[in-house]
């Protein structure tokens, strides 16, 4: 997430997973009816009833259609705008609630996430909700559980090229995500949903030694250290917290977290979320390093008032080396903290052309 959080109370939003479960909704009620719900309500899991308007509906013989298009709030998801369309036909008798992946909507290559290969990535939250919804129109209008539901996010293959979903081994789109049904602004909810699926597919995979990197040149340069595969990649972003107490739940045996100077001088403070709207570096703290490696008091004042942790860096000259080590060994020893034992971890810092410029662990 690059986007700035604004200021003063922001508006929340729907997820995916409620848009689809209010569009099979509508089309399964137009489906045993003849007509669609307009708008139509739904319940989530924590005892919300938003209602949705449709943007579309198509009803055939054997098929119903309905499109919603999704509304995000204030935060800055990829999907936000996007059009969710789901497409319901009877099912064979005894065939039950069966889910197929439309245009846009991706479908699971790699073992490791919570659906089996050769699935619709359509997640479990999801499908939950979709099914009580269609057993709620089934009680009411005389339905079945016999049901094909189609799910379809027109352009969704060229907006998942945003998400990691191709790293995650889901291809040709999106996936369907939401928990609560409910899009909390700024939340970040599906950045460490795609931290800990990656965990998840790494290690279904067999990788022992995993790479959580801040950025991208800090993951490119960590790639080219260690030669490990993409599927050990993990893009860690701000969220440190996020990934090393999944980890801590689902250990691997090596971590190498990889960034630039000033991200991992805030790790090593403490700090699990490296985002400048919630952390900072202590300059304070830094100078005082500089005064314990020798640095001149000059040097050590001028460190303090300086705006950046980049200009700190500069101003160590000669025992810039020596720094960036000591704050690599300081983020190394709150990684391990966090993770509590099972993990071994290496630090690296590395400069903005990727050059490794602080190292600490094996």
């Amino acid at each position: 997430m690059t986007s700035r959080k604004p200021e003063g109370p922001l508006r929340r939003g729907w997820t995916t997973g409620a848009c689809a479960t209010a569009a099979a909704k509508a089309a399964y009620t137009a489906l045993l009816t003849g007509a669609f719900p307009q708008p139509v309500a739904i319940a989530l899991p924590r005892g919300e009833r938003p209602a949705f308007a449709l943007s579309r509906m198509e009803l055939t013989a054997d098929s119903a259609t309905a499109g919603i298009v999704k509304d995000a709030g204030d935060d800055p998801d990829v999907t936000h705008g996007a059009e969710i369309v789901v497409t319901l036909r009877r099912g064979a008798p005894g065939s039950g609630l069966r889910f197929h992946a439309g245009e846009g909507v991706g479908t699971v290559t790699l073992p490791g996430l919570p659906l089996p290969v050769g699935e619709p990535a359509i997640n479990p939250a999801p499908r939950q909700m979709i099914a009580e919804a269609l057993a709620e129109v089934a009680g009411r209008h005389g339905g079945d559980n016999d049901v094909e539901v189609t799910v379809a996010i027109p352009g969704g293959e060229a907006l998942a090229l945003r998400t990691s979903n191709g790293r995650l081994g889901i291809v040709g789109g999106l996936s369907v995500l939401g928990t609560t049904g409910v899009v909390i602004p700024y939340s970040c909810a599906s950045w460490i949903h795609s931290i800990q699926r990656g965990v998840d597919v790494a290690r279904a995979a067999g990788l022992t030694h995993l790479a959580a990197a801040t950025g991208r040149t800090s993951e490119a340069a960590v790639q080219r250290l260690t030669g490990l595969p993409d599927l050990a990649l993990i893009d860690m972003g701000d969220f440190a917290g996020g990934l090393l107490k999944y980890l801590r739940r689902h250990p691997v045996e090596k971590l190498t977290v990889a960034g630039g100077f000033a991200k991992i001088a805030k790790l090593a403070e403490g700090h699990l979320d490296l985002h400048s709207d919630r952390s900072s570096v202590d300059m304070n703290t830094l100078s005082a390093i500089l005064t314990e490696l020798g640095a001149d008091a000059e040097t050590a004042k001028a460190a303090e008032r300086a705006n950046t942790a980049l200009a700190v860096l500069r101003l160590a000259g000669e025992r810039s080396g020596m720094l960036a080590d000591r704050i690599a060994a300081r983020a190394r020893a709150v990684a391990l903290a966090t993770l509590a034992g099972g993990t071994e971890v290496t630090v690296d810092i590395f400069d903005r052309d990727g050059r490794r410029i602080g190292h600490a662990g094996p």
